[in-house]
């Protein structure tokens, strides 16, 4: 027996044609929309003030990590160069100015001057931004800070380790090294290092020029650019080599964000007119903190009343330990990073155990990226 096949209704049909016709209208709006939007964004983010703002921004934060190369996909490799060979020539030109001798050290009391009221020592305190998170230091008697060196030859060594070995207060990530591909083993400095007066390291000779960030015998902040001859002549007593110097004789050097060289986490160091010195230890590159601009730092230390204020190495190197207790964090994912310098503070910086780890080395041999 013959089974009879019924045909759908012509009314179900022309349902599913809606459907099925409506459908791909959407998905095809869908993807012109979409289409037009990223238009629009790039229109926006190519061609516009606020857009061009951003994507120099995002450059320079690119320029500040060892992807540096991943910002000529923003701006090109001319673009990219250019912008690199200005900010060192802007951060040359900072280090020029001679210290009008703002800074006011008190006296150190003796029998005969009676102490009416003693500061603290160390005042921890934390700070924050828009796009940051991090800790404001104050040291109140800038003498009690040493310049600690790695205690092994070879290998740099962390903060936490500096700290603990030579029984410091407080420790922070100093000066810049030869870093090759950002994986170098955090032994040989850049320029130069000085502690307890005397100079532990000097790849520029008496009568080269270093951009500097140190301590004198009186207890003043040193920064910008000095020959090595004139830091021995004024009596600095411990220094390590970064730039910029970004306030000088209590004006501010970076005249906005977009001069701040990126977004990044810092460890930047200032000094104020009595005397005390302080660091900004600002986390970056983690969900908590993105990171600061030099210019947002500026404006931190100028809010605390800063009259010199330099750059330290950051990224990756900004670290903050007290108490033995590291109480920043650190952006590496491995942690701290083995550094040939740190600022440290003792209470008796003359009995630190400090010596030259580099004394009697050729430092045109040292290799930087063996462990």
């Amino acid at each position: 027996m013959a089974v009879q096949q019924t045909a759908s209704p012509p009314s179900r049909l022309a349902s599913n044609k809606r459907r099925r016709s409506k459908g791909l209208n959407f998905f095809v709006y869908a993807i012109l929309s979409v289409a037009f939007l990223a238009v629009l964004s790039l229109c926006w983010f190519f061609l516009t003030a606020s857009g061009s703002n951003i994507r120099l921004m995002m450059a320079d934060t690119l320029i500040t990590t060892q992807h540096r190369d991943w910002a000529k996909y923003l701006i090109g490799s001319t673009e990219l160069q250019k912008r690199v060979e200005a900010y060192w020539k802007s951060f040359d030109d900072m280090g020029n100015e001679k210290d009008k001798g703002i800074v006011q050290i008190p006296p150190s009391p003796n029998a005969q001057t009676p102490v009416t009221v003693k500061k603290e020592l160390v005042k921890i305190e934390p700070i924050s931004g828009s796009n940051f998170k991090g800790q404001l230091v104050t040291i109140s008697d800038p003498k009690k800070l040493r310049i600690a060196v790695p205690e092994k030859v070879g290998k740099g060594e962390k903060v936490s380790s500096m700290v603990k070995r030579t029984g410091a207060i407080l420790g922070v990530n100093g000066g810049g090294f030869i870093d090759p591909n950002w994986e170098g083993n955090g032994f040989q400095p850049e320029g130069i290092v000085m502690s307890g007066g005397k100079i532990f390291y000097n790849d520029k000779g008496m009568n080269g020029t270093v951009q500097v960030v140190g301590i004198d015998k009186e207890g003043r902040m040193i920064a910008g650019k000095y020959k090595v001859s004139e830091l021995v002549d004024m009596g600095v007593q411990e220094a390590v080599s970064f730039s910029p110097r970004f306030i000088v004789n209590g004006v501010g050097q970076i005249k906005s964000q977009a001069d701040g060289w990126g977004i990044a986490p810092r460890t930047s160091m200032a000094q104020t007119k009595d005397g005390s010195i302080l660091f900004a230890i600002i986390d970056g590159r983690q969900k908590h903190s993105i990171g600061a601009t030099l210019y947002d730092v500026q404006e931190i230390f100028l809010a605390h009343g800063a009259v010199t204020a330099a750059n330290l190495d950051g990224g990756a190197s900004t670290v903050l330990v007290h108490n033995n207790a590291i109480i920043n964090k650190p952006s590496s994912e491995y942690g701290e990073r083995y550094l040939p310098t740190a600022w440290l503070l003792y209470d008796h910086p003359e009995t630190a155990p400090i010596k030259n780890v580099w004394e009697g080395l050729d430092i045109r041999k040292i290799d930087p990226s063996k462990w």
